[in-house]
């Protein structure tokens, strides 16, 4: 299988990642250094940089790395964690991908598209929580296009349940025309999200026998079609276990340099979940090449380093102990008290675990109260800002003020807002006696100038108003 830029507007160099993925090279002290310094000034890393440290194996090494990593973090995010869970609308899927439940030919999955009224209904559901950012998954297939994603992304910002409401739709969805996009668009989606699950051909052909998911280079140059229609923040990522996750981490950066580069935008978010088990998904069951615990961290943290302005999300596939340790070394977005399949919040058992809906078992199954309690008790302040997205700091907007850090005289106040509102309406005792804390705490970190307007905004809520940003 052949990629070239002429098909994607993205050229895939085969040649030059194959030999910087299998080739051992760990640098020596000297280069690590000087790579690390770099990585600290936010200048990010050059493809040949990130496969220097992605090879790093020595202890003593890594800790280096993983040190620039949460100074680099802290740097940009601050103790700032952004929240948000899954919606998914739909498990019926025409793709025959080995990896997933969803898969066409798993005859034993029960396959459920959501109406209108049922996306209410896990709308309400989901905001009773306290969540006020939705990631929207569907399958695909003919009748959850575009047309019904829009449907179900308008009808998600219309339900409202008590004090609760969904300010930022996100969607997961596959790859649309530029003219689809408009419709997403038109709808005030926020990020699109696209995983190439792996860039290397002959593995892409392997896994993904049929449907039009096969067609490779119609993936790779979906954000060219975001971008043409308007959408300028998207989010990518690569399934880990899928093939060697050396070559996949670069081909992963390799692609964000040239968004960057072609649009001056690279990508808001990137993703780097791992093969989990799901049912009868032949390449869940036996992991063609499976990534350990040490490795994934390690490559969140070359994530980090090298692309410093951007999200990077994790999701409830981990265990909460992993899940503390990569929030250390870079992630700055996850999701929480999360359900892989339709119904899984209105309709769906207390346990997270039905194998025959499900696109794949979860890790973390704590409710959103025990996550942010947790994060809490960490030194962390849950996030459940939409305010640069509403108040239209996306694209090159977003990216000037992130870039070289200064998107935290908006991230911070606005988290400790909108964390302030969780606390007064939907936290157990435990998790506002420990959110106050932390809230009080950063406040103190705020700049005096900005600190009194927080602090006026502050009161305001706890008077009783809501939805204050800045």
């Amino acid at each position: 299988m052949s990629i070239t830029k002429a098909d994607t507007g993205f050229e895939l160099d085969l040649p030059l990642l194959t030999e910087l993925a299998q080739r051992p090279q760990p640098p020596d002290r000297a280069r690590l250094e000087d790579i690390i310094a770099k990585a600290r000034s936010l200048s990010g890393l050059s493809l040949e940089e990130a496969a220097a440290l992605l090879w790093v194996a020595d202890p003593e090494a890594r800790e280096q790395v993983f040190a620039a990593a949460r100074e680099v973090k802290q740097a940009i995010y601050g103790r700032r964690l952004v929240l948000f869970a899954p919606l998914y609308a739909s498990n019926e899927c025409v793709n025959n991908c080995l990896y997933c439940a969803f898969r066409r030919d798993n005859r034993d999955l029960r396959r459920r598209t959501l109406t209108r009224e049922e996306i209410a209904a896990e709308t309400r559901a989901l905001e009773a929580q306290g969540h006020k950012r939705i990631l929207v998954v569907l399958g695909e297939a003919p009748h959850t296009g575009a047309r019904y994603a829009a449907d179900a992304v308008r009808t998600i910002y219309e339900t409202k349940c008590g004090a609760g409401e969904i300010r930022r739709v996100n969607v997961n969805l596959a790859p649309l025309s530029v003219e689809e996009f408009r419709l997403l668009k038109e709808a005030g989606i926020g990020t699109y999200q696209c995983f190439q699950e792996t860039y290397h051909p002959e593995q892409y052909r392997r896994l993904h026998p049929s449907g039009r998911k096969a067609d490779m280079a119609w993936r790779l140059s979906v954000f060219d079609r975001a971008f043409a229609a308007g959408v300028d923040d998207v989010g990518m990522g690569v399934l880990y276990g899928l093939y060697d996750h050396r070559f996949d981490t670069l081909a992963l950066l390799s692609h964000a340099q040239c968004l960057d580069r072609r649009y001056g935008v690279g990508p808001h978010t990137i993703s780097f979940p791992r093969v989990e088990p799901a049912q009868n998904a032949p390449a869940a069951e036996r992991v063609p090449h499976p990534v350990g615990d040490d490795d994934i961290t390690l490559v969140v943290a070359v994530l980090r380093l090298a692309v410093p302005y951007t999200g990077i999300i994790m999701t409830t596939r981990e265990m909460p102990a992993l899940r503390r340790a990569l929030v250390e070394v870079g992630v700055s977005q996850l999701s929480a008290g999360s359900r892989t399949y339709p119904g899984g919040y209105a309709t769906g058992p207390r346990d997270a675990h039905v194998p025959d809906s499900e696109q794949f078992t979860l890790g973390d199954t704590r409710s959103l109260d025990e996550v942010i309690r947790d994060l809490a008790e960490m030194g962390y302040y849950p996030s459940f800002c939409t305010a640069c997205y509403r108040l239209g700091r996306t694209g090159h907007d977003f990216m000037d003020q992130a870039k070289p850090g200064r998107i935290q005289q908006f991230c911070t106040p606005n988290a400790l807002l909108t964390f302030t509102e969780y606390l007064l309406d939907y936290a157990s005792p435990q998790t506002r006696q420990a959110g106050e804390r932390v809230v009080e705490a950063a406040l103190q970190e705020v700049a005096p100038p900005l600190r009194s307007t927080v602090e006026n905004r502050l009161a305001r809520i706890r008077a009783g108003e809501r939805d204050l940003f800045l």
